[in-house]
């Protein structure tokens, strides 16, 4: 296999995973996922695995949609650590984005709180918090402030690194501060009156991208002045405040981090002819995911150091995931970091735990442990 020897791999297998003679101390979880972001179905699905797992290994774990919380739960909160399948749904990604606005609408206490009804007295209630969120209300940084004022512990990284590496010009800031190579960029805050201008403005090939976006939302790759304007366009939906970086060709890899290691990268390849997109990431067949992926062992090295670097640099805890791209000439340049990355059947930290032994629940019982240390 070209990725070469693994004893590396199984090196940081025996380093990783759980012992599975040991008994784990159950504890009250509640995995907090969905919310009020555009990779909301994204964050359920990942919150359904979450709590399935940590069940399995014997926790009281309980889902909770972070926006809509427990207003169809007609028990006490304290009882929702013993449901019925720790209140798990059924939920499945589709195609298309959720339509948020339908979501808002839906809650029936109307309040303007992203905390749905219950939902931090059951945190309070409970011995730690999964963070199962991905994206706005979650992965940027607001919803940990929360948390650290009410003395609840959850997963993940702290409020400061997360907003930092949520946002996408501080974190290209961080990069090039710490000598990890990033393609050239702009960020831009405009209005629709200043489109014309840019447009004769801005280089292409480019990579126009929402500040805050996530999973590919938000995300236009134009090659003419036409296809330009109307990603302009289609990014007021998001703000209009972006990131514009050179596009090149390459290949797209990621390489997770847990603890103090990284893990073995991951290529994928859209099966649709397109880049890398949401339909790509979440709908079946339609991309190809390496794992580990077919690159020489100083390529892996070489991200999987870059990776642990920018990590650090932000101030990251427990496990987070950068992407990256290798030109044609074998250079990798870093794109972005996620400090809460998917965790639903398909997703690539998963996998990059599975190459080294390391079970699903395994890992969940991993980021617990690192979180909570």
């Amino acid at each position: 296999m070209p990725w070469g020897d693994f004893k590396i791999l199984h090196a940081q297998a025996r380093r990783l995973r759980i012992r599975k003679e040991g008994a784990i101390h159950a504890l009250k979880i509640v995995v907090l996922a969905g919310g009020l972001s555009p990779e909301r179905q994204v964050s359920l699905v990942s919150g359904q695995g979450i709590c399935r797992a940590l069940r399995s290994l014997g926790h009281r774990a309980a889902l909770v949609d972070m926006f809509l919380g427990l207003e169809n739960y007609a028990g006490a909160p304290a009882d929702i650590f013993d449901a019925s399948d720790g209140l798990c749904g059924r939920e499945v990604i589709a195609a298309e984005a959720p339509d948020l606005a339908a979501v808002r609408a839906s809650r029936r206490d109307r309040s303007g709180s992203l905390f749905g009804p219950g939902v931090l007295e059951a945190c309070a209630l409970a011995d730690a918090v999964f963070l199962g969120l991905h994206g706005e209300c979650g992965e940027d940084g607001r919803v940990q402030p929360a948390f650290d004022l009410l003395g609840i512990p959850y997963t993940g990284s702290g409020h400061l690194g997360s907003g930092m590496a949520m946002n996408k010009a501080v974190a290209k800031q961080v990069m090039e501060l710490s000598g990890i190579p990033t393609l050239p960029w702009r960020e831009l805050v405009y209005r629709r009156e200043d489109i014309p201008r840019l447009v004769r403005e801005l280089p292409l090939p480019a990579a126009v991208k929402a500040i805050n976006g996530g999973s590919s939302l938000g995300l236009a790759l134009p090659d003419t002045r036409e296809e330009l304007e109307l990603a302009l366009r289609e990014m007021l939906d998001y703000g209009g405040h972006v990131i514009v970086e050179r596009k090149i060709r390459g290949r797209d890899l990621t390489v997770g981090v847990l603890g103090e290691e990284y893990l073995p990268a991951v290529e994928m390849i859209s099966q649709n002819g397109s880049y890398f997109d949401y339909a790509a990431k979440y709908q079946s067949g339609q991309s190809l995911e390496i794992c580990p992926a077919p690159i020489t062992p100083d390529q892996q090295k070489t991200i999987g150091e870059l990776a642990l670097k920018l990590h650090r640099a932000l101030g990251l805890r427990a496990y987070s995931r950068t992407d990256f791209l290798l030109d044609e000439e074998g250079r990798a340049w870093c794109l972005e970091i996620n400090t809460l990355p998917g965790m639903t059947p398909g997703s690539l930290l998963p996998k990059e735990a599975a190459a080294i032994g390391l079970s699903y629940p395994e890992l969940c019982q991993r980021i617990l442990d690192l979180s909570l240390s």
